[in-house]
């Protein structure tokens, strides 16, 4: 017997092709390029679901391979993407964190008007653990001229996004969309085999008592963000006057939608580490898409310094720092950025106010 749809609930084919009715003009092209892409993280949704059942999950010998070396996983999720939407026609070009260069869509297939960035497989070092990963993708505009696209095609600032998702791999699969007219997400039904809608109009509340960073690179945070953590860690008798919760998942997708259903902030600063390279996360398949998406659901997102989506990039795997989610609490620390000398120095603990252990009372 065919599975339907439940009554009341609308599948993303239906979504997008009633989304492109509404656009005076519109050629198919884009709603047949989100129903590829859909198809693909199907796919890769089950891979990651048998990953140790097919011998995906990682290198057999991991703990002694350069850090840079990727991990099985990432190799075939990369490969899935690439297979599933080169051929189909609304694209020119791609790039993925797995790709040195751009990847033109070879000529013996039609090229279309639209460039993928994309990370196959955000959140992959947890993914021995079975911890939630994820796909996230930014969709730009191609060259109007016909010529083959390059990877200087890709060096858009994010404000130039047409479209821009994520798909997180967790209890459920879920698809997280923008083409800027808000934010909608997705349930993979997998008796229909369809992705139904099921959070449309996501919003992120502009106040938040929650944030996440990973605490053990504390001793390298620059000062604004070491005065914004401490201050939230004295809960209500500091100056923030309420308790905050701290939470740290390392997988941005898993992050990225505990914000958009729950409320939040999410930090991966810039720190001082190593000066040529002051950022972790991607700014192309990363902070752009991401950056997108909070703020059409309401959010903001920063460097500390300036919003994502005006930042300017120089090249395909350009890295920034990173700071997203309600809007109130990021603003605070680009305040905070902008008076640089406030705040714990950097020899202050980060437990030096509110221990991890109690005081005896003996």
């Amino acid at each position: 017997m065919r599975a339907i749809v439940p009554e009341g609930l609308k599948t993303l084919t239906r979504y997008t092709i009633e989304s492109e009715h509404r656009q005076p003009g519109a050629s198919g092209e884009f709603s047949a390029l989100l129903n590829v892409l859909a198809t693909a993280t199907k796919i890769i949704a089950n891979q990651v679901t048998r990953g140790a059942i097919v011998g995906s999950l990682g290198a057999t010998d991991a703990a002694n391979l350069p850090v840079t070396v990727h991990r099985r996983m990432d190799a075939i999720a990369n490969d899935i993407m690439v297979a599933e939407s080169q051929w189909t026609g609304p694209l020119s070009a791609l790039v993925s964190e797995q790709m040195r260069d751009c990847h033109p869509v070879p000529s013996e297939y039609r090229r279309g008007k639209y460039l993928l960035a994309f990370d196959p497989l955000d959140g992959s070092s947890n993914i021995d653990v079975n911890l939630p990963v994820g796909t996230i993708f930014s969709v730009l505009r191609a060259p109007e001229d016909g010529r083959e696209a390059t990877g200087a095609d890709f060096l858009q600032p994010g404000v130039q996004q047409v479209c821009a998702g994520f798909t997180l791999y967790g209890p459920a699969t879920m698809l997280v969309l923008t083409t800027g007219s808000g934010v909608d997400g997705f349930t993979l039904d997998r008796e229909v085999g369809a992705f139904v809608l099921t959070h449309p109009r996501m919003r992120i509340p502009e106040d938040t008592a929650g944030f996440a960073i990973n605490a053990a690179n504390e001793r390298f945070w620059e000062r604004p963000v070491r005065r914004y953590v401490h201050e939230c860690l004295q809960g209500g008798d500091g100056p923030r006057g309420r308790d905050f919760n701290m939470r740290w998942v390392a997988s941005l997708v898993a992050d990225t939608f505990h914000i958009l259903t729950r409320g939040g902030l999410y930090m991966y600063p810039r720190d001082t580490r190593n000066p040529e390279r002051p950022g972790r996360v991607s700014l192309l398949y990363g902070a752009n898409p991401i950056a997108f998406i909070v703020e059409q659901a309401g959010g903001a997102a920063s460097t500390g310094h300036e919003r994502v989506l005006d930042v300017r990039p120089e090249e395909l795997h350009q890295r920034i720092p990173f700071i997203f989610g309600s809007r109130n609490e990021v603003e605070r620390i680009e305040r905070y950025h902008r008076e640089p000398d406030e705040g714990p120095s950097f020899d202050a603990s980060l437990f030096g106010s509110r221990s991890l252990f109690r005081a005896s009372r003996h």
